[in-house]
């Protein structure tokens, strides 16, 4: 076995990849009066910046329902696992964002969720050149203190399945401002 690779293997030129974002926004008064769903809406009109993890991983939010939730995806190779492709972690925080999201928007004023399980079934690899995806989150169950959804994460142009799976949410009151 050859441990001398300079003829055999050339090193890739690297890559960058640039991103800004908004600072978070934080429960003043005025946001805590507004409902899980407003505070979502606020977000996809530009009222308030997006999430900071959704310029960070490449993805927005672009509808928002009772009880709906829908993000889509701009994935690329910056988001490779060793095997190239997708790393599965990339699909589960689109999930998670939008099966929290889900939650959320049934929230009431001066509610939030924390993520406190989270179910991923990924079906097929994606990869740089897999066209945008669609993650669509759905409340199943939102109680006073517990909450579940369902996500499914389907490409926007071919149908195909690409990921599905579920969260259990734990329900409280918004930290004192």
């Amino acid at each position: 076995m050859s441990t001398d690779t300079s003829d055999e293997q050339t090193l890739a030129p690297t890559r960058s990849r640039m991103h800004t974002w908004g600072a978070p926004v934080r429960p003043s008064a005025d946001i805590l009066k507004m409902t899980g769903r407003e505070i979502l809406q606020a977000g996809i009109d530009g009222r308030f910046p997006a999430a900071p993890i959704m310029s960070t991983l490449g993805f927005r939010f672009t509808e928002v329902g009772d009880g709906l939730a829908v993000f889509e995806t701009e994935h690329g190779e910056y988001l490779y696992n060793p095997m190239g492709s997708v790393h599965g972690g990339y699909l589960a925080s689109v999930m998670d964002a939008a099966l929290g999201s889900a939650v959320m928007s049934r929230l009431p004023a001066g509610s939030t969720y924390t993520t406190t399980q989270l179910n991923v079934n990924l079906i097929r690899p994606v990869f740089a050149d897999t066209r945008p995806l669609r993650v669509t989150g759905t409340a199943v169950h939102v109680g006073r203190t517990t909450a579940t959804a369902e996500a499914r994460v389907v490409g926007i142009e071919d149908g195909k399945l690409y990921a599905h799976g579920t969260t259990t949410c734990s329900v409280f009151s918004f930290p004192s401002a």
